[in-house]
């Protein structure tokens, strides 16, 4: 039959084409699914500091700029009598004057987590297009794969209980997502 040869050429062809972009949402996927209480594009480092106590906010930005490997102050705000916010570029501190500690969380970008994270969510210029071409492709190989197959293991044979199974285990979830 001439329409399951092409399927067959395309589906192979379309399938290897598309591994880059299958790795790209499968290993991003599985980041984004198991997303801890932060963000896992970013590194948090949490620590503290000691500067002497009762600084003034410049006497504070003074000496939090002695510090080489901390992020720059953006932004000094107070809290109260006794505290500052450090606002950082890639993180955030708390000052207590009457300790003189600073504590602090600062976020440094993990490059290849942030961009699979940025072309999976569609945040990079461009890639819609890529990403609509890449939905649509799976769609063409669900249903393409359903009619390459010949003999006891086709759509007429034993594939249509996995067909079914395949299909039931979204709905099962959704089921029992809205009941609980």
């Amino acid at each position: 039959m001439k329409i399951r040869h092409w399927l067959r050429t395309i589906h192979r062809d379309l399938g290897f084409l598309l591994v880059g972009l299958s790795l790209v949402y499968a290993i991003s996927g599985i980041i984004l699914n198991h997303l801890p209480d932060h963000d896992p594009a970013y590194r948090t480092e949490i620590g503290t500091l000691s500067f002497p106590a009762n600084l003034s906010q410049q006497a504070l930005n003074e000496a939090w700029q002695a510090e080489r490997q901390m992020p720059a102050i953006k932004k000094i705000l107070s809290i109260d009598e006794n505290h500052f916010r450090l606002m950082l570029n890639g993180g955030v501190a708390v000052y207590n004057s009457t300790t003189g500690t600073v504590d602090y969380e600062t976020y440094r970008q993990r490059f290849f987590i942030y961009w699979l994270n940025r072309l999976h969510y569609s945040k990079v210029k461009a890639w819609n297009p890529v990403a609509d071409f890449f939905a649509a492709s799976v769609i063409f190989l669900a249903i393409s794969g359903l009619f390459i197959v010949k003999g006891k293991r086709s759509i007429s044979g034993t594939g249509k209980w996995y067909l079914l199974v395949g299909l039931l285990i979204p709905v099962i979830f959704v089921i029992i997502s809205c009941l609980g």
